[in-house]
């Protein structure tokens, strides 16, 4: 369709096309704005003591204060970068938890460094690498000293740590709080293993406080070489997980499950589309004014109800006085009953008994009430206009 069909084209089918682009429209922002949070949780992941993140849980800072202090960093997200990296002379293996690897590839990676430093250690791994070694819980996060005859930590002074542990029997305990230790080290024929929580000591948030720069510098730096191994779960060799919803379920379902949900969506376009401007719909049976009347005054006469006929008669009196005195539609029946009595050069008293205060209790007395109602209605209306009762 060129522009200058879509300019002629009938208003109904204009607005067809603009529904269609709408709700393309929406469904591109809609998978826009998913996609954005789908990246911004997997770098939030990602961030937390990534050496190559300068957001506030990444550890950028100390990544370039160790390569100032002529320590290579080899960053090395897969398993094989990390098996090179470690092959090429003594190096400082550190990594956080990794829930990826399975016990032997875990052990396989550590025995293969000179060091292995535990920078957000979990009790599997305490097991694994130090054994007799738990978590014990979080710190008060007061500053502590050292305490301990550790020549690094001695070095690093005082700092408040994070995460603190429960030592094994050969681990050597330094910054005792809460019970536990925020730093233990392990050495067996000059290989030695750390834990320590880099996550409230090492990011780029918490480095430059206390003592925590210092200590990381003392931990991470004693090779020429440090390999910061990021495993994620490309890298992981574990056969015997549970398996996923998508394994347990036959190949035919999730196709119908898309069907199902593009049949919905234009189940909802369709149902959902307007029809055109509302048709006025005539009324079957178009009943008189003057039966509705009747049929009231035969439902008045049958309860004896006097009274409520006559404040139906007053009202349709007093609404043709206003209009023959020239009032409003928002004047009083009291100020009607004023103009009337004055205009027809009646008691004013008198008037306002006719058209507010008497009350009829029978057939009788509201015979009499319509008869002088009439009566004012033709006094008004012939002092209204006398010309016309002349003639």
């Amino acid at each position: 369709m060129t522009a200058l069909d879509t300019r002629t084209a009938p208003p109904q089918r204009r607005r067809r096309i603009t529904g269609w682009v709408v709700i393309a429209a929406v469904l591109v922002a809609v998978g826009i704005a998913g996609s954005a949070l789908a990246g911004i949780g997997q770098w939030a992941e990602r961030e937390a003591l990534d050496p190559e993140s300068a957001g506030p849980t990444g550890a950028r800072a100390l990544a370039e204060v160790l390569r100032d202090h002529g320590v290579e960093v080899v960053v090395a997200r897969d398993r094989t970068s990390a098996e090179a990296a470690l092959a090429r002379g003594p190096a400082v293996l550190t990594m956080a938890d990794a829930p990826y690897l399975s016990d032997e590839a875990l052990t396989a990676r550590a025995d293969a460094a000179t060091d292995v430093v535990l920078i957000d250690p979990r009790s599997r791994t305490l097991r694994l690498l130090l054994p007799g070694a738990t978590t014990h819980g979080v710190g008060p996060g007061a500053a502590v000293p050292p305490a301990c005859e550790l020549a690094e930590a001695e070095r690093a002074g005082s700092l408040s740590p994070g995460a603190i542990y429960a030592p094994g029997p050969l681990a050597t305990s330094c910054y005792p709080t809460g019970g536990g230790y925020g730093l233990l080290v392990q050495e067996d024929d000059g290989r030695r293993v750390a834990a320590v929580d880099g996550r409230a000591l090492f990011t780029n948030e918490h480095l430059a406080a206390e003592g925590n720069a210092a200590l990381a510098v003392n931990l991470l730096g004693r090779h020429a070489t440090l390999v910061w191994y990021l495993p994620d779960i490309g890298d992981s060799d574990i056969t015997d997980a549970d398996s996923s919803l998508g394994e347990l379920t036959p190949p035919w379902v999730s196709p119908v499950i898309v069907v199902l949900l593009v049949a919905g969506i234009a189940a909802g376009i369709w149902r959902g589309r307007r029809f055109g401007p509302l048709v006025a719909e005539r009324m079957p049976v178009t009943v008189r004014a003057a039966e509705t009347t009747e049929g009231r005054a035969r439902l008045y006469a049958h309860a004896r109800d006097a009274l409520h006929a006559a404040d139906q008669l007053r009202i349709g009196a007093l609404a043709r006085l206003s209009r023959m005195l020239g009032l409003g539609p928002s004047a009083s029946a009291q100020e009607i009953a004023d103009a009337a009595a004055a205009r027809a050069a009646r008691d004013r008293g008198a008037v306002r008994r006719i058209l507010i205060d008497e009350l009829p209790r029978t057939d009788a007395d509201l015979v009499a009430l319509g008869e002088d109602l009439r009566a004012l209605e033709q006094s008004v209306h012939a002092a209204v206009r006398p010309e016309r009762n002349t003639r």
